[in-house]
């Protein structure tokens, strides 16, 4: 005879983990990552940097000459393939610091203390800082910018250009409402099960990011400097077959890169940290402090 489930027995059955347990394994995750070395957390976060930053090239060719099709079109299919970044980062394993905003759970419950909080955060952050800019440097010398006669490469420095230009308050909340989407696509991959579950949790939020056209930092240092590479070193033959010269862009400078990474941090770290973790921390978490 077959035994029929009762509601305590049922809930064993459902593949996903319910929120409430979704912020035990995001405190248990902050826990874990605060007490890892230095070593470890700058090799993760290099890692991410890199992972991110191959998204960002993905997105980069699938714009090439996507000009034809309508802008939200475009947009939704980058942000479909951006989405590679953060599925490398959390399947494949490595720390990136717009997610590990949701530490804040575990200091908030007291698992870490500050000091250890800043401490991963700044390590994740250098490693992201190495991975990113390193790959965007390899990109350059392989010639990526040189492929499809020139368009990818201009394709890259247009999108620089863009975010470049951002006045500072539209470019914060433009980062903070990224980190949103971002840190939802990594609290939801709590509750998965399977590698296929965190996939399907992760792409919808960072598709909406990218075709939103939000900011998010370690994307922005590959993106920035990237442009910044090909702006300063390209050969004349890029530019002919462009047909333009390094003048069509005035605000990709060294000062509008620095600008954007800054204020792309901040507002990051306040979308994911305060407006996610915190919102979740307080719902679910602060009773057991």
């Amino acid at each position: 005879m077959t035994e029929t489930p009762t509601k305590a027995n049922s809930a064993n059955i459902i593949d996903a983990l319910p929120p409430p347990e979704m912020a035990l394994a995001c405190e248990t995750a902050g826990t874990l990552k605060a007490g890892r070395d230095a070593l470890a957390l700058i090799v993760l976060g290099l890692l991410a940097g890199a992972f991110i930053a191959f998204g960002a090239i993905f997105m980069t060719v699938v714009l090439t000459g996507a000009g034809d099709l309508p802008w939200g079109v475009a947009r939704l299919l980058a942000g479909l393939v951006f989405s590679l970044g953060l599925i490398l980062v959390i399947v494949g394993g490595a720390e990136l610091f717009t997610g590990d905003s949701l530490m804040i759970v575990a200091c908030a419950s007291r698992r870490i203390t500050l000091g250890a909080l800043l401490r991963a955060w700044s390590l994740v952050y250098v490693g992201n800082i190495v991975g990113a800019v390193g790959t965007a440097a390899l990109v350059f010398l392989a010639g990526e910018h040189g492929f499809a006669g020139g368009a990818v490469g201009k394709t890259a420095l247009a999108i620089a250009s863009v975010k470049a230009a951002l006045p500072t308050i539209q470019l914060f909340f433009l980062a903070v409402l990224c980190n949103v989407l971002v840190c939802l696509a990594v609290w939801m991959s709590f509750g998965a099960r399977s590698v296929t579950d965190k996939v399907m949790v992760i792409v919808p939020p960072i598709a909406a990011f990218v075709a939103a056209g939000f900011e998010h930092s370690v994307a922005n240092l590959y993106l920035l400097p990237f442009g910044l590479a090909i702006k300063a070193w390209a050969g004349p033959e890029f530019w002919g077959a462009i047909g333009q010269t390094a003048a069509a862009y005035p605000d990709l400078t060294a000062s509008g890169v620095l600008h954007n990474i800054i204020v792309t941090t901040l507002g990051n770290l306040i979308g994911g940290s305060l407006m996610v973790g915190g919102v979740y921390w307080l719902v679910y978490l602060r009773r057991r402090v």
